[in-house]
């Protein structure tokens, strides 16, 4: 029997493009250096790559999902010039307390909730327990530790406050990266080929 596949699942803002406090337009998804051929090794590898990205301006009024639709578009098209992919996109528009309706809910989406890690695994046939989730905010390790991903936090965008932040907590990350491309280095060093 053929082991099940692993994946990459990166967050998005503070990860792959820089933090500006919501991206609202295209115009100001800005990668960070580094960024979109750390994303080329990971295909190079046949790792599966997804983001998973909380995107609660959907919910805040500031964009809607059509708009995200074209700001992921540029992501897209900004990988590609490198020769990077991104296999799909999982985003939650959702707030619990602070979205419009309908997007004020509680959901399985939104991070450290497990719903997109969930999806991916499902619809790529993925092993979590064999996969990574790296990401800036505390959201994104406790994500990848409840599914029994190997997490990563990177010290782009919210990362340096994030290790202030959860140091002498419970929550734990598996490696701490300077960045993405540091990041894939050490996934890639681990990345179990069976």
């Amino acid at each position: 029997m053929t082991a099940r596949r692993a994946a990459v699942f990166l967050d998005r803002d503070g990860t792959i493009n820089e933090e500006v406090d919501f991206v609202r337009t295209p115009a100001e998804l800005v990668l960070i250096p580094g960024a979109a051929a750390a994303v080329r090794r990971l295909n190079d590898a046949g790792l599966v790559t997804c983001v998973i990205s909380n995107q609660s301006g959907v919910a805040r009024g500031f964009y809607t999902e059509a708009e995200l639709v074209g700001i992921h578009a540029k992501l897209e098209r900004d990988l590609a010039e490198a020769g990077g992919r991104i296999d799909r996109i999982y985003y939650c528009p959702h707030h619990p307390t602070k979205g419009l309706p309908p997007y004020d809910v509680v959901c399985e989406c939104r991070k450290p909730a497990p719903g997109m890690l969930l999806t991916g695994a499902r619809e790529f046939d993925v092993d979590l327990s064999r996969s990574f989730v790296v990401g800036d905010r505390d959201v994104d390790i406790q994500v990848g530790k409840a599914v029994g991903a190997y997490a990563i936090l990177v010290l782009t965008g919210y990362g340096r406050k994030t290790r202030e932040e959860i140091a002498g907590t419970d929550i734990v990350p598996d490696f701490v990266a300077s960045d993405l491309a540091d990041a894939v280095m050490h996934i890639l060093q681990k990345y179990d080929h069976r």
